[in-house]
């Protein structure tokens, strides 16, 4: 119901109102905003910061981002697993018994 004093224009409803406002496409590129803090490791720093290459891409793109990011990362702990560790010990401890 209409409060008094105004009044509907001639052929304006609801549904042409609504009509005019174009929905937003959901497929269209649109950052999320979600900070990145930086790890200290720079194959994981370099990965999260592809993953801003998706906010510019449509949704349709951002599967190839997020396989390329997880493929990084993954590679990241591999490495991390390939690295040599400390030297082991050396066969027999020293004897100290042949002293002269």
């Amino acid at each position: 119901m209409e409060a008094p004093g105004e009044t509907e224009e001639p052929g304006e409803t609801e549904e042409a109102r609504e009509a005019l406002v174009e929905p937003a496409d959901p497929a269209a590129p649109a950052p999320l905003g979600v900070p990145r803090t930086a790890t200290g490791n720079a194959d994981v720093d370099a990965g999260l910061d592809r993953l801003g290459d998706a906010d510019h891409l449509a949704t349709d793109g951002h599967i190839e981002v997020y396989e390329d990011v997880h493929r990084g990362l993954r590679e990241a702990l591999t490495a991390l697993d390939a690295r040599p560790g400390p030297p082991a010990p050396s066969g027999a401890p020293t004897s100290y018994d042949n002293r002269s």
